[in-house]
């Protein structure tokens, strides 16, 4: 836990996280909006596989990235690494590379099980909480709209504790869950009780359509608050020669993020955008160093960048 012997230093980039993060409320795109808009850069400690949280800091500025999205196993161990550390020490190594907390990730835990976690958000200035949405699955129409609503209910202590944290519990539409669809995205976006359950928006999940995606997108609006920019390729769950693992990267695979990134200009989107894939087997960095990793997601940046 922080201790009141936390320096100045790292008071202020635990203090920053917050104003890094941002606003979700609803805004309408000026002309000065617009041509000054840019896409704000959150990095997956995942990419990296379980390397070190000293190995991977340095990288975070060199991606574009302000913050970092720390994993726990099996996907990453960077979670468990902070345990580790300590809340101080993983603090004052942020802080020596100017970034921040900006999302912690947690499936394992669930939305039922965020509320430690989100006390451990909030010491370290983190706003953002990703984990997946638990229900029945293969509902359509009415059933889904209910069976979202129950949801919804359920999350209603969670949603408070979140509210007195300051922290925004984003579902994502993870595939054999609640919400998986297109559907009940918007289902969970037009019932949601409050600006504190949010969407984590992952196309590789979806149909490949961009016409599709950059609609859904304009109808979520504020209600999401990470956007990852992932695609399908040829999937994540069967070992691949690695230029076929890499079509899950933006500008590789065949989806034009071009119609998506216009979406994201036209809602004058505010949260975090996380380039991302994941490797076979899990665990392992995309690439074999630090420095291809980097390499291939700034790739995917400037493709990216391109597309504004």
């Amino acid at each position: 836990m922080l201790t009141p012997s936390i320096s100045r230093r790292q008071f202020c980039a635990i203090g920053a996280a917050a104003a890094a993060a941002g606003s979700l409320q609803p805004s309408t795109v000026s002309a000065e909006d617009a041509s000054s808009f840019q896409l704000k850069y959150l990095l997956g400690s995942c990419m990296y596989g379980y390397q070190y949280v000293g190995e991977i800091f340095p990288e975070v500025r060199k991606t574009g990235a302000t913050a970092i999205d720390i994993w726990p196993k099996v996907h990453g161990n960077q979670r468990e690494q902070l345990a580790d550390l300590g809340e101080q020490k993983f603090a004052a190594m942020m802080a020596e590379h100017d970034i921040t907390l900006g999302c912690i990730t947690q499936y394992k835990l669930g939305p039922f099980g965020l509320q430690d976690e989100m006390r451990v958000a909030n010491r370290l200035g983190c706003q953002t909480m990703v984990t997946g949405g638990k229900g029945p699955v293969g509902l359509k129409g009415q059933e889904l709209k209910s069976a979202v609503a129950a949801f919804i209910e359920k999350m209603k202590p969670h949603l408070a504790v979140a509210e007195q944290m300051g922290v925004t519990i984003a579902i994502e539409n993870h595939a054999n869950n609640l919400i998986d669809s297109a559907d009940s995205l918007k289902w969970l976006a037009e019932l949601s009780p409050s600006k504190h359950l949010g969407i984590a928006l992952a196309p590789y999940h979806l149909p490949q359509d961009e016409q599709l995606l950059s609609d859904l997108i304009n109808t979520l609006g504020d209600s999401i608050a990470v956007f990852y920019a992932w695609q399908h390729g040829m999937g994540c769950h069967k070992k691949l020669p690695k230029q076929q693992e890499l079509l899950q990267m933006p500008g590789r695979g065949d989806l034009n993020f071009g119609p998506l990134v216009s979406a994201l200009k036209q809602i004058n989107y505010k949260g975090w955008t996380e380039i991302f894939m994941h490797p076979v087997p899990r665990g392992v960095p995309i690439l074999e160093t630090a420095a291809e990793v980097t390499a291939e997601i700034n790739r995917s940046r400037r493709y990216l960048d391109a597309m504004l």
